[in-house]
């Protein structure tokens, strides 16, 4: 399985690169991200609507039939069945592979492709799937100039991606060993590392971590009643829910809250990609911290999350904060300057009292003093904190800190707390650190045998955690040795050297510039 999953992968980065490097140099990165995301999209509600069709159609003793080759007009005639079942419509004549044949002929090509996502779009108005549907193409201009100064150049360039998504083997979701899209979104934050940081970065958890999570919520059972994640970012994390256990075995659906605009779309993109039924899912724009928008849907059996690091919030300048009911237990707020644990508060309060949440969190908020310490005092003396475990350095983008997860219950058989290090449990097959299945395995072993194992896991008793001043870091119960790997001390001295010498050169130029400068001004 590893092979097929590793070629599959492979296959995608290819396709990708292939695609960067025919626009190299005229799509910014972070732009050419939503293109490929957009045309992959489009493709693949292609294919679903194509899909549903055509086996309804043969069921029906139409032997052979292809709704590509149908008319629109005939078409029409099913349009209410299909968007009360797929929440969206679109014609044949506007499906992926038939604007494919035609486009390097196309001289209104950017028109057409903008006026077909208008359409798909436009096809949910006024029905129970709007507001999943509105706005899913707002990232992905065509019209504009950032694919060239002229339509010959837009239209040369969308012609190339189309034929190089067309010709990217996808197959059904079901039948792959990777989440094609998740991958993708992956491997294209990772080609544009330099922006991912201040663009999105920060929205997107790995699929190893997501699967990690999402595992250590399941454990052995076979069916959840509902996913949440309140800070959801492009959905991967929901969707690892789906993936594990089927999304058949969700029983009440997917539920997400997202305030930033680009991730909110690709969300909800991702759940139509993985055949989630609008029915089944609702994700929210919105400010979690001060506009929940799943008070009629909690409690929650299932929460996954990995919300922003050190964010910035009103707190306590809000005075109504401090008696809203997910924050109001632990008496003080989080601080203005970091409101990790108000979205764990919030998490807490929306946990019903046989699940689990499992939360990435930046390691500060475990052993920092002031209102962080009185929440994490809150949580202990009332028995909510289940396991922390230390991950390795380096597995996220835009960050390379160690993070750790967070695993609250409300249903604990004692007031002990599990320690896990699981620092070393990471591969480097690239420039990041990645969580193998190997590593995955051994730390959720660590998890369920919630033992004593030298330098691996450690269970503290209650009286522990009052005494180390309800310090949660897991250094402070296990000694973490750290990630060790081999350093070149000849070739970073030579990488000073280089350095030295670059920079004597800059302050040359530079001087020359000041004088050159001066010769004007004089």
């Amino acid at each position: 399985m590893n092979n097929k999953k590793e070629q599959e992968r492979e296959e995608l980065h290819k396709t990708i690169w292939k695609i960067a490097n025919e626009l190299r140099g005229s799509v910014d990165g972070w732009d050419f991200k939503q293109y490929v995301l957009g045309l992959l999209f489009y493709r693949f509600i292609s294919e679903n609507i194509e899909n549903y069709v055509n086996e309804n159609q043969r069921k029906a003793g139409e032997v052979g039939f292809e709704y590509r080759n149908l008319s629109d007009e005939d078409a029409l005639n099913g349009k209410s069945q299909i968007l009360e079942e797929k929440g969206f419509f679109i014609l044949p004549s506007e499906l992926f592979c038939n604007v494919r044949k035609t486009a390097k002929n196309n001289d209104n090509l950017n028109v057409v492709i903008a006026n077909i996502f208008d359409n798909i779009e436009s096809s949910a108005r006024g029905t129970a799937s709007e507001d999943d549907v509105k706005g899913l193409f707002d990232d992905f201009d065509v019209k504009g100039n950032k694919l060239g100064n002229t339509v010959e150049e837009r239209n040369e360039k969308l012609a190339k991606m189309l034929d190089a998504i067309g010709d990217l083997k996808l197959g059904d979701y079901q039948d792959n060993t990777i989440d094609t899209f998740g991958d993708a979104y992956e491997f294209l934050m990772t080609m544009y590392a330099s922006n991912a940081g201040k663009s999105g970065g920060e929205f997107f958890t790995p699929q190893e971590v997501g699967e990690l999570l999402a595992r250590i919520v399941i454990m052995d059972k076979k069916e959840v009643n509902k996913v949440y994640d309140p800070a959801c970012g492009s959905g991967g994390l929901l969707l690892k829910f789906a993936k594990i256990l089927g999304k058949e075995n969700v029983k009440q659906g997917f539920f997400g809250q997202e305030i930033n605009l680009t991730t909110y779309n690709l969300a909800r993109i991702n759940m139509f990609l993985h055949d989630i039924n609008y029915n089944n899912f609702s994700i929210v724009r919105e400010d979690t911290l001060i506009h929940p928008a799943h008070w009629d849907d909690e409690p929650f059996d299932a929460i996954v999350s990995n919300p922003p690091y050190g964010l910035k919030w009103v707190g306590d300048s809000n005075p109504i904060l401090i008696n809203d009911e997910r924050f109001a237990p632990a008496g003080v707020l989080a601080p203005k300057k970091a409101a990790d644990l108000a979205f764990t508060m919030h998490m807490l309060s929306w946990l019903s009292q046989k699940g689990t949440a499992a939360i990435v969190e930046f390691p500060g908020i475990l052993y920092r003093g002031g209102a962080e310490q009185k929440i994490r005092k809150y949580m202990v003396d009332n028995n909510f904190v289940d396991t922390i475990i230390q991950l390795p350095t380096d597995l996220f983008f835009g960050t390379n800190i160690g993070t750790c997860i967070l695993v609250l219950k409300k249903n604990k058989s004692d007031n002990n707390i599990l320690f896990i290090d699981a620092s070393k449990e990471y591969v480097r097959t690239t420039n990041k650190a990645k969580l193998s299945e190997e590593n995955i395995n051994n730390i959720l072993s660590l998890y369920k045998q919630r033992t004593n194992i030298e330098n691996k896991s450690y269970i503290a008793t209650y009286d522990e955690i009052v005494d180390n001043n309800f310090n949660l870091s897991v250094s402070s119960y296990l000694k973490i040795t750290g990630q060790q790997e081999n350093i070149d001390i000849k070739k970073i001295n030579r990488h000073i050297s280089e350095l030295i010498v670059e920079e004597n050169q800059l302050v040359k130029e530079i001087d020359n510039i000041i004088s050159q400068l001066g010769d004007v001004d004089d």
